[in-house]
């Protein structure tokens, strides 16, 4: 029955001179209903469905949930999706491979053959999180920068380009060339897929996932992706469905246009502020409404692009008039452009004036009541208006954990400069990540600014750390031709590399005298960047409050030198004659940022995607053996065999429950897999630090935590490590630490945890809100999974952190009927029972046991948080490439 609804949809298409197989919606409409109002992502997701139905992982009643969505807005069904691709940055590409290698030998042990696991659809790796801005503020920092980096990753990039040889359908995008994201819209994506299969051509829609949260930033041009753990990425590219509800769609209405001197940026932190409020975890966001049309693909991946800011699966724009003149502006082939065009309005998937899907709720902004804006000074989703950004600094001084005794402002000499270093400092100013760099109306905008700021004099603060890293080296071109490189040169933002940067907490480390004066004094400074993230402890361990701005605005914090300063109404500094000079003198009109706009060209783009997997002579001249498992080296400090699947039975023993399990942590809301997991810096006194020390590596030498990813002795005592993370089991304490109940002493989380092995004691994590938020990080939950953790209790979770938590074998529950942490006054020195493991069910209710301290007892009801029967398999297993190599077995 199920086939013959496939069979009943096979069509052709002929575009030019091709003809296209592909299964058409209306035809399936023919038999399961009307599709018409239905959202176009979800009918992305029917096609996925239509082209996969077997009559088992896919049915006929699954496409039929889709359609019947249109009811109410809503259903209650797990599919199985199989995006077309994966996509990979390095951080955690690294472990991803790693992980792939260690299945080879787990497959081979057990008896199977180690080519089994290989990538059965299309993976690209870019390399873009390692460069670090070690060198800034001249002509030769990124050269230096990228020798740093080649110097430093020697290993990883070998290790790399090993997988590049070993695995099937697995490219390499070379470091030095752009942010995965950056490359992923100018390049890689299609907006409609095809491939030959058996001689013909099909055609259907792109769509991927990817290991980064950021993925969604191709939903700017119509493709379906978001991102998700290393450990599901990988369970996808080798033929795994991805498991996963129906989702809620929420309508985004946009109209109007923005007003003179607003940014795409402005509206993004605005966007984000609603979607955020309104609630869009674990759901779809779809934007519609005339004030598309004139939004430029930039601003709408930018939009996009912020997705897990506001907490979305996706923020998804369907295909129109826009998205073909992009494609066309970035050398994409016209028979691809004709393809797009003509099968995304067959399948009802093109955008018209006036659509009005049917959606699960929905938000409307008129984009002309936008204001100048920053996010700060922690989330992303807190935005603050320009004016108000000095009472929002001192806000987050007076915070309980930075309140201190002032110290005298010391006084400091920097390259022949003599001044006095005070709170509120603006220590780092970052033209950075995917989230901007992407889009030519705001780099251009903080090109004229700088332009006019040299032109009357102004000069960056001394203490300020100015970096410009774009996400493609088509950035760099079209500021050159644009005549405006030389001047965001004289204010110190010269290139340092393409890359994240100092989004990832790859900022590099401040002057050594700035350091010094900030920690002498416990001084609160900021940084300003124009990236995504600005979670505590991430962009630099010394830098307590980070906002997100515009490149324009990042330039002009730079100028200004402090947050208490008024970019509405006090001057930036003071021109030739003497005179103030105030942001609105130098701000760029928007027609003078259209015309420079107009500099960026198609042979641009053509010029540098044309060799986009070639590198450097460095990168080429890395030489490594030919081999289907991975010889592993037992003195590397970065690549480590990981113990995943030692001693891996052929099939999984039964779920025991806990009982006895001791906390190893009380977290409060809104803790992020930054604090669980850091990327960033590693410190000297660290249980990180302490490892690499004993294994020869020198402080200077410790690289990032992100960079370590391949290593699970590094990656697992950094595991609620972040300098900001704050257990409630200790009073106003900052930092990786926790009280060992038995001797009642405080040490760091990573050696408590290592004593509790020892007693064979199974740990428990208890948390607030919003547990997991941030970055797809998969090391968030493999780290938990070593540390000897059992059973995550949250009041809520983001969607990935839920998910990896699954696919390590951690079981998720959720409080329910109103209790918390905090109405069961727990304090750390309680255990925890969970009981019933073996005959859980998606969304049960269990009963947890907890005995106080004192000996009293109390049992609570909470939700298994484990939602569909996929993600229940997973979990019985132990987790998903567990569940994956035993598949492969049989």
């Amino acid at each position: 029955m199920s086939l013959s609804l496939k069979t009943e949809s096979a069509a052709t298409l002929h575009v030019g001179d091709k003809q296209y197989n592909y299964f058409s919606l209306s035809r399936a409409e023919q038999k399961l209903g009307s599709g018409e109002r239905l959202p176009k992502s979800l009918k992305v997701l029917l096609e996925n469905l239509l082209r996969h139905i077997d009559g088992k992982s896919v049915v006929e009643a699954d496409l039929q949930a889709i359609i019947d969505w249109q009811k109410n807005a809503h259903a209650d069904r797990e599919i199985a999706y199989r995006p077309a691709r994966v996509l990979m940055q390095d951080f955690t590409g690294v472990p991803a491979v790693v992980d792939l290698a260690a299945m080879r030998e787990a497959v081979q042990s057990l008896g199977g053959n180690v080519n089994q696991v290989n990538p059965l659809s299309p993976v690209d790796l870019v390399i873009d999180h390692s460069v670090m801005v070690d060198e800034f503020g001249n002509q030769q920092a990124f050269s230096d920068n990228v020798e740093i980096e080649m110097q430093r990753n020697h290993e990883r990039y070998l290790f790399l380009r090993w997988g590049q040889k070993a695995f099937n359908r697995f490219r390499v995008v070379p470091p030095g060339t752009g942010i995965c994201h950056q490359v992923n819209l100018e390049y890689l994506g299609k907006a409609v897929w095809y491939e030959e299969v058996g001689g013909q051509l099909v055609a259907y829609p792109d769509t991927l996932v990817g290991t980064d949260s950021h993925t969604t930033m191709i939903n700017g041009l119509g493709v379906l992706g978001w991102g998700v753990g290393g450990i599901e990425a990988e369970a996808a590219m080798l033929g795994q469905p991805v498991s996963m509800l129906i989702p809620d769609v929420v309508g985004f209405k946009l109209t109007g246009k923005l007003a003179e001197g607003i940014t795409a940026t402005d509206l993004v932190l605005t966007v984000t502020q609603m979607l955020r409020k309104h609630g869009v975890v674990g759901k779809f966001v779809e934007f519609y409404g005339d004030g598309l049309a004139d939004l430029p693909l930039a601003d709408r991946a930018t939009i996009a692009n912020m997705a897990p800011e506001y907490g979305a699966t996706c923020g998804f724009f369907p295909v129109d008039e826009i998205t073909l003149a992009y494609m066309t502006l970035t050398g994409r082939h016209q028979d691809e452009i004709a393809l797009v065009e003509s099968y995304s309005k067959q399948q009802g998937l093109w955008r018209y004036q006036g659509d009005e899907p049917i959606f699960t709720s929905t938000l409307e902004l008129d984009m002309g009541t936008v204001e100048s804006s920053l996010a700060g000074p922690k989330r992303p989703q807190d935005r603050v208006e320009l004016s108000q950004v000095p009472q929002a600094f001192q806000g987050a001084v007076d915070l309980e954990l930075n309140k201190k005794d002032k110290h005298a402002h010391p006084r400091i000499k920097y390259h022949d400069q003599e001044f006095e270093l005070t709170d509120g400092a603006v220590v780092i100013a970052a033209i950075t990540s995917c989230t901007n760099t992407s889009n030519p109306s705001v780099l251009m905008a903080a090109g004229l600014l700088a332009k006019k700021a040299v032109e009357k004099g102004l000069i960056r603060q001394p203490w300020v750390k100015t970096s410009l890293a774009p996400g493609s080296k088509v950035v760099t071109d079209y500021l050159a031709l644009a005549g405006l490189s030389p001047y965001l040169d004289q204010l110190g933002f010269n290139l340092v590399g393409y890359g994240c940067t100092t989004c990832i907490g790859n900022s590099g480390p401040l002057p050594a005298p700035i350091e010094d004066a900030i920690k002498q004094s416990d001084l609160t400074v900021g940084a300003v960047l124009s990236g995504n993230r600005n979670f505590e402890g991430r962009i630099h361990p010394l830098v307590k409050t980070n906002w997100l701005a515009s490149p324009p605005l990042v330039v002009a914090y730079a100028l200004a030198g402090n947050m208490h300063i008024n970019l509405k109404t006090e001057p930036l500094g003071i021109d030739k004659q003497g005179n103030p000079v105030y942001l609105k003198d130098i701000w760029p009109s928007s027609a003078e940022i259209a015309l420079a706009v107009e500099k960026v060209k198609t042979d641009m783009f053509r010029k540098e995607y044309s060799a986009v997997f070639d590198g450097d002579e460095i990168w080429q001249t890395l030489s490594v053996e030919s081999s289907s498992t991975y010889h592993w080296q037992k003195d590397s400090t970065y690549i480590r065999h990981p113990p995943f699947f030692e001693n891996m039975p052929a099939t999984p023993k039964p779920v025991a429950d806990i009982h006895g399990a001791n906390i190893l942590a009380i977290l409060g809301d809104s803790v992020t897999t930054d604090h669980i997991s850091p990327a960033g810096n590693i410190k000297k006194d660290s249980p990180a630090g302490r490892y690499l020390q004993e294994h020869g590596v020198a402080v200077t030498d410790f690289n990032s935590y992100g960079s370590r990813r391949g290593n699970h002795e590094v990656m697992m005592r950094g595991t609620f490590a972040n300098i900001r993370i704050r257990n409630e089991m200790l009073s106003g304490v900052e930092g990786g630490y926790t009280l060992h109940i038995p001797t009642g002493q405080q040490m760091a989380i990573f050696d408590a945890a290592m004593l509790y092995q020892q007693q064979n004691r199974p740990l428990a994590i208890i948390a607030g809100k919003e547990y997991g938020s941030g970055s797809s990080r998969d090391w968030a939950a493999k780290g938990t999974n070593l540390l000897g953790v059992r059973v995550v209790i949250a009041e809520s979770y983001e969607r990935i952190h839920r998910s990896n938590l699954i696919g390590m074998g951690v079981v998720p529950l959720e409080f329910s009927g109103g209790e918390t942490r905090k109405t069961l006054k727990l304090k750390g020195d309680e255990l925890i029972d969970v009981t019933g493991l073996q005959s859980l069910t998606p969304g049960q209710n269990i009963n947890v046991k907890i005995t106080y301290g004192n000996g009293d007892v109390k049992e609570v009801v909470t939700r298994c948080r484990i939602d569909t029967a996929t993600e229940m398999e997973y979990y019985r297993h132990g987790g998903i490439l567990h569940y994956v190599i035993r598949q492969m077995l049989h």
